[in-house]
């Protein structure tokens, strides 16, 4: 008995001295967030070819450079006064020096003179893909190409709805 009284005594003794064992650990963490100036886009000039002649036996294009430049192929002349020319240009505002994406649009725009029509296809910008928000401003320009048809008949040509330039922060 004594043996046995001693071994509960030592398995007691033992115990007091063992740190209770947890299945279960905790650690708080805090969160933050950063809300920026939403990106932003607004059209300050319309795109407009200028003047255009074509020949009665053969179409051509008209391609506007987003620099405003344009060159004809086909049956398409060029004369000397021009007309009005101008790329589209964009203002985009948002965020510090951020980059962003363009996308252009990806199907034909078709302007018309209420009863004729062309298209406008081939969209490209400047900056090209991306752009960077300096001082929270860029502009882009946007050129395309006008698909004349042979023996387009005369007239004012214009969209019936607008293209869209869509821009999002990378």
């Amino acid at each position: 008995m004594k043996k046995t009284l001693k071994c509960y005594l030592f398995i007691a003794l033992f115990l007091s001295f063992c740190q209770p064992l947890s299945a279960q650990s905790s650690a708080g963490a805090s969160s933050t967030a950063n809300i920026i100036t939403p990106i932003s886009i607004s059209k300050s000039v319309d795109m407009n070819f200028g003047n255009i002649a074509v020949k009665s036996s053969a179409g051509g294009t008209v391609v506007l450079n987003p620099s405003g430049t344009r060159t004809q192929t086909g049956g398409v002349t060029l004369p000397v006064t021009s007309g009005t020319t101008s790329a589209a240009s964009f203002t985009v505002t948002g965020e510090g020096v951020y980059t962003y994406s363009i996308t252009l649009p990806s199907s034909s725009l078709t302007i018309a003179n209420g009863v004729n029509s062309m298209t406008v296809s081939a969209f490209t910008s400047s900056p090209s893909s991306t752009g960077t928000l300096t001082a929270g401003s860029q502009t882009v320009k946007v050129g395309a190409t006008l698909n004349v048809n042979a023996a387009q008949a005369t007239g004012i040509y214009t969209s019936t709805s607008p293209f869209n330039v869509t821009v999002n922060y990378n």
